[in-house]
């Protein structure tokens, strides 16, 4: 050791290098950055799970079956079987590997339009829960070929369309 002082500047040296590292090191993982798919992952899953939920419910359970659930369900008369529909769409919504239980609420309904006066109707079909307007809701939809429906006073064979909203509690 000829000088003592060389040897406390290389350990200040060392020292301060350090805390740079792990300073530089903090500030780097403080931060996060989104992208555009990172923070709509949630709202396309459930999306895509009410959209199947509703292809799934549109193919006959059979081939000597010739009409499918949904069609029975917007079919039914008087008015609308929600019991069913909701049975049916609450089991493929929650059906899964789960650990928690699924929190997933709907509303769902149908629209079609009036070719007299060519006015636009919905019809309530279910819901989980009532829609308050503070849920982040995301919308399912799909066309359905009914037969005979009365839509405003005029019974006949049509295309509708099924419209779901959907949200987690």
């Amino acid at each position: 050791m000829v000088n003592s002082d060389g040897q406390l500047y290389t350990i200040e040296g060392f020292a301060a290098a350090l805390i740079m590292i792990i300073t530089a090191f903090l500030v780097v993982n403080a931060t996060s950055v989104y992208t555009a798919g990172d923070t709509h992952i949630s709202d396309m899953q459930l999306e895509a799970l009410g959209t199947d939920a509703l292809k799934m419910m549109d193919v006959a359970q059979n081939s000597s079956e010739p009409k499918t659930p949904l069609q029975k369900i917007i079919e039914h008369t008087p008015e609308v079987d929600g019991a069913t529909f909701n049975s049916t769409f609450s089991t493929i919504l929650h059906s899964g590997t789960f650990q928690n239980p699924n929190t997933i609420q709907y509303n769902a309904t149908f629209t079609c339009r009036n070719i007299t006066d060519n006015s636009i109707k919905s019809y309530p079909i279910s819901y989980s829960r009532n829609l308050t307007g503070g849920e982040h809701s995301v919308r399912a939809t799909k066309w359905v070929i009914v037969e005979n429906i009365d839509c405003n006073g005029e019974t006949r064979d049509r295309a509708v369309l099924v419209e779901v909203l959907l949200w987690r509690d």
